[in-house]
């Protein structure tokens, strides 16, 4: 099983996102994402492969059935059809019996039963379903129970269908991945099914509000790794008792919830926990003892918690810690001596805490800090000093804080950072010219920064640069003549340039690597469109409160780029 165009499943991974840090979402469900295959413009060749579903896409309703096609085909135009939102009543019917593996419908419109008989004509070939199911039966999703391998399951807006149908998919004994998002019809007695599903390795409940008391029936998954509630304010601390016996959990995600320490206290038993949230939970400092017995813990997210400095003090046991997200809560400078100790920490956040520059010498020993945090805190210039030394950090966020073009020579030494956030009003063109020497930087984001025409000469040192926010600047026309030359630029956000006008675009036309522009708040008009032609990759374009229309958008993208999917204005007209 598994043709080349199968996605990854890879569910033993042991590493649970520590490598994304404090943002990311650590764990990725394959039949999530998208595969799309563009025609190729200008340059490199095209692929047979490549030519084969152009071909098929332009001419779809040229064909009535793809059964007789390699699966690797079929599947890549079905992934194609579902990218640009060609597939239809009529068009999917050409894919019964096509033996496809991988089918996300979650954000498509107009799913139904008949569409669901076509899934499972799939049989025993398909592994992957997502579906928003919002104008699916019980009918239609009980012929799910045909497809005796499905290994991933995800249901998006679960109303429109009831939980008893789940009880016609048990014989689905392969599953591995089990998600369900926006249940309000999912309720602790239908969650006895998932008893059933003895393979299940992951399991993901978002905004499902009538499911307390149903975490009893996962006692019996043996297999079970990874867990996520999140946004059910229903789970109280005696579901969290209920988990206590899966000893095999190395992820559990609880967030927003209403569990308390009490509830965390039912935790300790799980040993082999790698990865614990308790993000946006009703928990104190008191809720490190028991969480000081997970012996393997290595990622900690205690983001938008009660947190203050008192108790804090039981941090410095957490010796083996490599990411910690301590943000949005009441802590100060005074919690930061408990940290000093964690040698072995690769990503902190103390986003939105009270921290100031004295506090950040506690971090002069984290050698191995990569991801650093500091947003909408007391930070200034000179406690950027304190971090000089930390000769690995590659990202650090100073955005809201108080550091002003002074500050930023402190940063000089930094050399191994690649991203570099400060969203600050008090930096100006003096102050980007002490970053000259950051040269590995890929992400820079001056959103507000009073960067002019001239301060745009510092940018040429960024030669790896591959986003760059300008948000809010004070550039005009001539200042485009510097980022004209940023031709490994993908990101680029010039919003709020209130000076820009066509000029600007006829200089971003020769960077072809951007897959997103926004000149919104900008003097572009429709006639300065044409200078986006090139542009082959955007696949999001911005350029609301322009003298711009929707339709010429429309127009652009149907002749010109066939990637752009999200553009804004639409097609309303914005003066």
């Amino acid at each position: 099983m598994g043709g080349v165009c199968s996605w990854k499943r890879d569910y033993n991974s042991d590493e649970y996102g520590l490598r994304r840090g404090i943002s990311g979402t650590y764990f990725k469900n394959g039949s999530l994402l998208k595969q799309r295959t563009s025609f190729p413009r200008g340059g490199r060749c095209p692929s047979l492969m490549e030519l084969c579903i152009y071909k098929i896409r332009e001419d779809i309703c040229k064909y009535t059935s793809f059964s007789m096609l390699p699966r690797d085909i079929s599947q890549l135009t079905f992934n194609d059809l579902i990218s640009c939102h060609s597939l239809s009543d009529s068009s999917i019917k050409a894919f019964r019996d096509c033996a496809l593996q991988d089918i996300c419908l979650g954000d498509y419109p107009g799913v139904k039963d008949s569409w669901m008989d076509v899934l499972s004509s799939q049989g025993s070939s398909l592994l992957s379903v997502h579906l928003s199911v919002s104008d699916v039966t019980d009918l239609g999703l009980a012929q799910l129970k045909n497809c005796s391998n499905l290994q991933e399951l995800f249901f998006d807006h679960f109303d429109h269908v009831s939980e008893h149908v789940l009880k016609q998919l048990d014989g689905l004994s392969n599953l591995a991945y089990l998600g369900f998002k926006k249940s309000s019809t999912l309720t602790a007695e239908g969650m006895h099914t998932f008893s059933n599903f003895l393979n299940l390795e992951k399991f993901e409940l978002d905004r499902c509000p009538w499911i307390h008391g149903g975490l009893v029936h996962l006692n019996g998954l043996r297999k079970l790794k990874s867990l996520k509630i999140r946004c059910c304010k229903c789970i109280t601390d005696s579901d969290m008792e209920s988990l206590a016996g899966l000893t095999t959990l190395k992820e559990l995600q609880i967030s927003t919830v209403s569990i308390t320490n009490v509830g965390v206290s039912y935790l300790k038993g799980l040993i082999n926990l790698i990865s614990l949230t308790v993000e946006g939970c009703n928990v104190t400092a008191s809720c490190l003892d028991p969480i000081s017995a997970l012996v393997s813990l290595q990622y900690l997210d205690l983001n938008r918690c009660s947190l203050s400095d008192d108790g804090c003090d039981k941090l410095s046991a957490f010796t083996h810690l490599k990411v910690l997200n301590l943000g949005l809560n009441d802590i100060t400078d005074a919690c930061l001596v408990h940290i000093k100790g964690l040698a072995r920490l690769v990503s902190l956040s103390l986003d939105s805490c009270r921290i100031g520059d004295e506090g950040l010498a506690n971090l002069v020993g984290l050698q191995g800090l990569r991801n650093l945090q500091l947003s909408d805190t007391d930070v200034g210039g000179d406690g950027l000093q304190h971090l000089s030394g930390l000769t690995n950090l590659e990202e650090i966020n100073l955005s809201f804080t108080l550091v002003t073009d002074s500050g930023l020579e402190k940063l000089s030494l930094l050399t191994s950072l690649k991203s570099l956030n400060l969203d600050a009003p008090k930096i100006t063109d003096h102050g980007l010219a002490m970053l000259t020497g950051l040269t590995g930087v890929t992400h820079l984001d001056l959103f507000g920064a009073h960067i002019s025409d001239s301060g745009t000469n510092c940018l040429s040192y960024f030669k790896n640069l591959q986003s760059l926010d300008l948000c809010g600047g004070e550039l005009t026309d001539d200042g485009m003549k510097n980022i004209k030359h940023l031709t490994s630029l993908k990101i680029l956000n010039l919003s709020q340039n209130l000076d820009l006008t066509d000029r600007a675009l006829k200089f971003i036309s020769g960077l072809t690597e951007l897959v997103s522009l926004n000149v919104s708040f900008s003097r572009v008009t429709n006639e300065g469109l044409q200078y986006l032609k090139p542009l082959k990759n955007l696949s999001s374009l911005y350029l609301e409160f322009c003298n711009v229309t929707g339709s010429d958008i429309k127009k652009l993208q149907s002749k010109f780029l066939p990637n752009l999917v999200v553009f804004r204005p639409e097609y309303k007209c914005i003066g």
